[in-house]
């Protein structure tokens, strides 16, 4: 079995509301060594309250024992993972190059956790690997440990812990919000093997709806669709 290698990618919010992974090879990390464990959180917030009034009050009803648990919100997903970079040249990361730890943690931060210009924030960075879903989010945190030098003082081992924490634009929340309907939009990430015409049958169980689809996404070549691109599917008419 062929390895797949983790990577980041920054992306880009287009006008639309869109996140779309930035076409440039800088923007993009590919890990040396895949991460021993990859941890992906989700939670839900309640609130502990009894009911409405005994909120306003802030107290118990009197005679209760226990409180009702009211959902009050999802919230954010996260991700966490530790990579290992190596520079000593027992890990190659295309069989010919040796790594350059210094340079391989510059081009993460220049990716997670350099402001962009005009945002005056975060890129929004795309993760990736193998048979994992893609997880779209921002960095929560990075945290450098160096555990090997040259006698220079250059690093030749580091292990950078890693932390995410989900992003969504409020055009891709919406469009998500209802995926069982076909009288609503729907926001779909493209993987390998998808044709349009088949997804346009697993979402509005007709698959000549495709040259709608095509068109709403300003799609030149229908047929080649790229993997990690996110197609909107809008409501039937």
């Amino acid at each position: 079995m062929e390895k797949q290698s983790l990577t980041i990618t920054r992306c880009r919010v287009t006008a639309d509301g869109q996140t779309k992974p930035s076409g440039s090879h800088s923007d993009i990390f590919e890990a040396t060594l895949n991460p021993a464990s990859y941890q992906h959180s989700l939670s839900i917030s309640y609130s502990k309250e009894a009911d409405a009034n005994a909120q306003a009050v802030n107290r118990k009803p009197l005679g209760q024992t226990a409180v009702e648990s009211r959902f009050a919100a999802i919230n954010a997903e996260k991700v966490a993972f530790d990579l290992v970079l190596d520079g000593t040249g027992v890990v190659r990361k295309d069989g010919k190059r040796v790594p350059d730890v210094k340079a391989e943690i510059e081009q993460l931060k220049n990716i997670v956790y350099r402001y962009v210009g005009d945002k005056h924030e975060p890129s929004v960075v795309k993760l990736a690997w193998g048979e994992l879903n893609t997880f779209y989010g921002r960095m929560e945190s990075m945290a450098v440990e160096y555990t090997l030098f040259r006698p220079n003082g250059l690093p030749l081992r580091a292990k950078v812990k890693l932390r995410f924490v989900s992003f969504m634009t409020q055009v891709e929340a919406s469009l998500r919000a209802n995926r069982s309907s076909p009288d609503l939009s729907h926001l779909v990430e493209v993987r390998d093997g998808d044709t349009l015409p088949w997804l346009c049958q697993l979402i509005y169980n007709d698959s000549s709806r495709y040259i709608e689809v095509a068109r709403a996404n300003k799609l030149t070549n229908f047929r080649a669709l790229v993997p990690g691109t996110r197609l909107r599917f809008p409501p039937l008419k």
